[in-house]
């Protein structure tokens, strides 16, 4: 039973704790998928390569409006794919084969299995080759194992296969029909891919809108846009999947009643949950929410003194930027026990890389109110800046909520081209203070570019 200094359960933000101040430490990483966890291999770094390639499939479909009559003559989905398998795939393989050879990595053991807890820091690991189990214990663990997909109790799934974010880019064939179970930003991101790369897609909710975790201004745009672009089918309760001599259908009930949707493969975008059941955390006294996220403190630490967790498995944002942000503070705190720093989590934006895309930072309207919160509200449409003329967008707008006596930003809300980077000038100012009046007339904003919806936004806001 090999006792370790450290043990860090996962190689996605985790791999990264390891810097040379853990060099003289005996430490032992234990993986048991591909290393680089969950956005190099199956999450946001492929996703957004396809999503790329989405967007350039996509632009003949709106080129005349400009005066450019475009075709799209085909779209080659294997080389879509190897493209960007054969620069990740290297990638992951790399970073494995660093911890386990390089010189720098001497005192690092790696374990490519599956582990669990039984009992207080002890993990036993399980190895899919057939070699016998390997129970490790240590004084300090990071748990950075990450989440998985969440399949529905749909009658009939299993039975007749699916397809999850973690399997759908490795299709060998682009299907002609899709059928995407779920509403949110998964779902909205492969919907507008495999559209753009000419697939008809059915997109089967059972709410009454699309990416409803937005403020609801950005969702009922969103939710129209997306009507007008794919087969729609909101409020629908899944019966059951079945197999058809041409592919799989859907049996739904609606609000008008039974019906049913056949495609060629279904996508299954109903959310991701944390693996802390198949680590067995509690076995080692781990708590975790009814979610199954894992419970930490603002350190990052669990509930037993030297065992920290991060990412996906503790915090349900879902987010590489914030698993990055926690993994440094975990470090800091491993190599600093006497003085710990915080993790901030006050201003986390987040993006949905479909068409238009959608950004967000702070609080909804809906969660203003709830709050209780003092707050005005302003807008400014894409269409009433001249770069917005000069790409034709009539849809697209900026939201923001602000306190009407400080000025202080309370929330942004975007949808519309380049959302992801046009945000970002409204988080900076978040994070360091800076009020909506100093924003808008402290500084030059370029002229004619898309900055100017941030200005002519906060502009329009109704301050005292």
């Amino acid at each position: 039973m090999p006792h370790y200094d450290l043990v860090i359960i996962g190689t996605g933000s985790g791999n990264s704790i390891l810097g040379p101040e853990f060099a003289d430490l005996r430490t032992a990483l234990v993986e048991k998928g591909v290393f680089g966890g969950t956005c190099l291999n199956v999450g946001c770094i492929p996703t957004k390569m396809f999503v790329h390639a989405a967007d350039v499939a996509a632009t003949p479909s709106a080129s005349s409006r400009f005066g450019v009559d475009e075709e799209l003559k085909a779209v080659r989905w294997r080389d879509i794919r190897d493209r960007i398998f054969g620069r990740i795939d290297p990638i992951a393989d790399g970073g494995a084969e660093y911890r386990k050879l390089h010189e720098d990595n001497r005192n690092v053991d790696v374990y490519q299995g599956e582990g669990r807890f039984t009992g207080v820091k002890e993990l036993r690991v399980s190895f899919a080759d057939g070699r016998p189990d390997e129970v490790l214990t240590a004084d300090r663990f990071v748990l950075a194992a990450g989440g998985r997909p969440v399949i529905p109790d749909v009658p009939g799934l299993a039975e007749t296969g699916y397809y999850t974010s973690d399997t759908i880019m490795r299709l060998d064939d682009l299907p002609q029909r899709i059928v995407v179970l779920g509403g949110g930003y998964i779902a909205a991101e492969f919907a507008h891919v495999f559209a753009s790369f000419g697939v008809a897609v059915t997109v089967v909710n059972r709410s009454g809108a699309l990416l409803r975790q937005e403020d609801e201004d950005i969702s009922a745009r969103y939710t129209e846009l997306a009507t007008q672009r794919f087969d729609v089918r909101l409020e629908r309760k899944t019966l059951r999947a079945r197999r058809t001599d041409t592919g799989v259908a859907l049996d739904l009930e609606g609000p008008h009643g039974a019906e049913t949707v056949e495609a060629d493969l279904i996508l299954v975008a109903t959310g991701r949950t944390p693996n802390s059941d198949l680590l067995d955390v509690a076995a080692t006294g781990v708590t975790t929410t009814e979610t199954g996220h894992v419970i930490v403190d603002d350190y990052q630490e669990t509930a037993v003194d030297g065992i920290y967790a991060l990412g996906d498995l503790s915090s349900p944002l879902e987010l590489k930027h914030v698993a990055n942000h926690e993994a440094r503070v975990v470090q800091h705190n491993l190599a600093h026990p006497d003085d710990r720093i915080k993790a901030d989590h006050r201003f986390v934006p987040h993006a949905v890389f479909t068409s238009p895309q959608v950004a967000a930072v702070g609080l909804t309207e809906r969660q203003a109110v709830a709050r209780g919160l003092s707050y005005v509200v302003s807008k400014q449409d894409y269409a009433g800046i001249a770069y917005g003329w000069a790409m034709e967008d009539t849809t697209g707008f900026a939201k923001l909520l602000a306190d009407p006596s400080t000025g202080q930003l309370l929330g942004a809300h975007i949808i519309g081209p380049q959302a992801s980077t046009v945000i970002q000038p409204l988080i900076q100012a978040m994070s360091f203070g800076l009020d909506a009046r100093q924003m808008a007339r402290g500084q030059y904003w370029i002229h004619p570019a898309m900055p100017e919806l941030i200005e002519n936004a906060l502009l329009n806001l109704p301050l005292d």
